[in-house]
């Protein structure tokens, strides 16, 4: 039997890689989002905006996914907001898909924050020992992925399908428009650098610059959501999942310079957010498209700066564990330098950086 992949979130970061993989595969492939008109040839395109219940099961009518993979949320001006509404965005994409009856399995994609805590108490209070294993149970605090994770769970019981939970850290890749988007905000940070002589400082804290870390190639992600699908043993469950790899920010730093062909800034420890860096930058990147024939000049459709600095700012050291799903079966390795690298390689092929 054919499956079918119904991707949530398919324009974003996640979903964009998860997409080529299932196509690689043979997979049928149906894309989610407001706008799906980016999405690549041989992809059924589904426009929904999935806070509007009506209009979600409006826009699935007729569609049988077997398989579902969750990769959007909507930020929030709070947590308290974020829970309601991505609680409830989730909730309206299963209810209108039960009445086909089709769904098999449900993925999935939350994130560090189920240890660390929501961006209103990132990172503070009493928080599990790193490096972060998936035994270890939700903090005593609101949190969105909770609330997600809780809808897919009540719909698993109502429908009988399985489900998996992936949460990756810090995922680097290609999308344009995305919430939460590490590599391509670094790019576009060194390339104005470079273009306008200003000193590449990292932007983040002496923890971060000192301590070991992690993070997660949207590749990486997108193999382990098509494996968790396939390997009854995952199912019913959540795992971490990144490269593989550790590093230093003060060895990762040196080698973006390197790529960028700037010299990077002595640390000092001082902080030095990219949100002030960046705030009078959106003309000067204007101007800097406008020279080089680039893709998008609007800066704001490119860059994150805000989660950037929350990432690179935690005042602890952030690892986690893969042991789980390794002892299942899931052997994947990406190095993170070669991530970014990939990544830029590929902005530059796609006339977003210069």
């Amino acid at each position: 039997m054919t499956q079918h992949a119904l991707v949530v979130g398919a324009t974003g970061i996640t979903g964009s890689a998860l997409i080529d993989l299932l196509l690689e595969h043979g997979w049928q492939v149906s894309g989610l989002a407001r706008r799906p008109d980016t999405l690549r040839a041989g992809v059924a395109r589904i426009a929904a905006d999935l806070q509007d219940a009506v209009a979600t099961r409006a826009a699935l009518d007729g569609i049988a996914p077997t398989h579902v993979f969750i990769t959007t949320w909507a930020r929030q001006a709070n947590e308290a907001e974020n829970i309601r509404v991505n609680g409830a965005m989730v909730r309206h994409l299963l209810d209108a898909l039960q009445p086909a009856r089709s769904v098999q399995h449900v993925a999935l994609v939350t994130g560090l924050k189920h240890y660390l805590g929501p961006f209103e108490a990132y990172a503070q209070g009493a928080l599990p020992q790193t490096p972060f294993r998936e035994e270890q149970g939700r903090l005593d605090v609101d949190n969105f992925y909770y609330a997600q994770e809780d809808e897919v769970f009540a719909a698993a019981k109502r429908d009988g399908f399985h489900w998996s939970v992936h949460r990756p850290h810090t995922v680097i890749g290609a999308a344009v428009g995305n919430a939460m988007n590490m590599g391509t905000t670094l790019a576009v940070y060194a390339a104005l650098c470079k273009a306008r002589g200003r000193p590449f400082y990292f932007p983040g804290s002496l923890a971060q610059w000192n301590g070991l870390t992690d993070m997660t190639d949207a590749r990486q992600l997108a193999k382990q959501l098509l494996w968790a699908t396939q390997t009854p043993a995952a199912f019913d469950q959540a795992f971490n999942i990144v490269n593989g790899d550790v590093f230093r920010w003060s060895w990762m730093w040196q080698r973006l310079a390197q790529w960028f062909d700037v010299e990077a800034a002595p640390f000092n420890g001082e902080v030095r957010p990219l949100e002030q860096q960046m705030a009078d930058d959106a003309p000067h990147w204007a101007a800097l498209a406008a020279e080089h024939g680039l893709a998008e000049p609007d800066m704001a459709r490119l860059v994150s700066p805000w989660h950037t600095d929350a990432d690179l700012g935690r005042p602890l050291e952030v690892m986690t564990d893969m042991s789980k799903s390794r002892r299942m079966g899931f052997l994947d390795y990406q190095p993170s330098d070669d991530a970014f690298f990939d990544l830029f390689t590929r902005l530059r092929a796609e006339r977003l950086i210069p």
